[in-house]
């Protein structure tokens, strides 16, 4: 069966269209944009005309490829940003019209299954010989940093425990960091210190993270401190897919970032153009999640809502 998902985010619009069978999910087209399409969201409420443009007019490329490739079956899931928004009915009467479905704006609950099917499916493996499952051990927490919000979900073979708090990359950029200096001074980075840790005060007390054996960590933020923590020359999903970068990795890569103009930021081999204004916030929300539930070391996962989306359309 082949499918097409669409994951419409705070700060990018994502696109996978994939072929489904049996425990099989293999890639025709996975594409990424930065639309920022909740910029002043956490300010007006509302999502502006500019940005509902910029998401619409990559959406409209992503139908042409939708209808090029033969998907049979498309979804399309909005996160953070929408939710939020006063607006939401434009947001909506455009995806309507662009792919001929209802666009899902689903509860942080929810996006927290959908991205802990696709970080875990395919995670463990069983060796040919002994039959015994290697890689990573289970239970984990799978962590989903986005613009808008961060998903924490415990789980085995199933999601167990999840919540959504709103903590992201851009709605901290925009609360603290934007116009604060360059690099941003201690009281902005100690702002948004507090922010975190007041979301995590929340995540302890309603998720059992600390039953956790492997933390599992998604999205644009996670995966750019994984290729800086690599020294990659350029960005290289195969070799950030299922890395493991150390508690200490992350700290440094994460002080580095937080020290860096940024120009030397947009310098960064591994680093996306729309991701050079919010990648010290998100590298910062990974750093606190580390040191206060004390993980030697993140699992990278370049799989994640968009792959929970497909399976879920493939009924599996």
């Amino acid at each position: 069966m082949r499918v097409a998902a669409i994951d419409c985010g705070t700060n990018s619009v994502r696109l996978l269209i994939a072929d489904v069978e049996g425990e099989e999910l293999t890639d025709v087209e996975r594409l990424m944009e930065i639309v920022r399409l909740g910029e002043g969201v956490d300010e007006t409420g509302r999502l502006s005309p500019d940005a509902l443009a910029r998401t619409f007019k990559a959406m409209r490329s992503y139908q042409e490829l939708i209808e090029r490739h033969g998907a049979t079956a498309t979804r399309v899931v909005a996160t953070s940003a929408t939710r939020d928004a006063a607006n939401r009915h434009e947001f909506v009467a455009g995806v309507r019209e662009i792919f001929g479905v209802e666009p899902e704006v689903v509860s942080g609950a929810e996006e927290a299954e959908l991205s802990f099917t696709g970080a875990t499916r395919g995670l463990v493996r069983l060796s040919p010989e002994t039959e015994v499952p290697q890689g990573p051990l289970p239970p984990y927490l799978v962590v989903d940093i986005g613009g808008g919000s961060t998903e924490f979900v415990v789980g085995a073979e199933h999601a167990q425990a999840m919540l959504s708090v709103d903590i992201g990359c851009v709605r901290l950029t925009e609360r603290h960091l934007r116009g604060a200096g360059d690099p941003s001074p201690a009281p902005a980075l100690e702002a948004v210190v507090a922010d975190i840790e007041a979301a995590l005060d929340r995540v302890e007390a309603e998720v059992p993270v600390r039953e956790a054996h492997t933390l599992v960590g998604l999205a644009g933020s996670v995966t750019t401190v994984a290729g800086i923590a690599l020294d990659l020359p350029k960005y290289d999903s195969e070799r950030i897919h299922h890395s493991r970068i150390s508690a200490e990795q992350v700290h440094e890569v994460t002080r580095r970032l937080l020290a860096m103009t940024h120009g030397e930021r947009a310098a960064l081999p591994v680093m996306h153009p729309g991701r050079v204004d919010v990648i010290g916030a998100g590298a910062l929300i990974l750093d606190r999640i580390v040191r206060r539930f004390a993980f030697s070391q993140v699992v990278v996962s370049e799989h994640d809502i968009l792959d929970g989306i497909a399976w879920a359309l493939a009924g599996s």
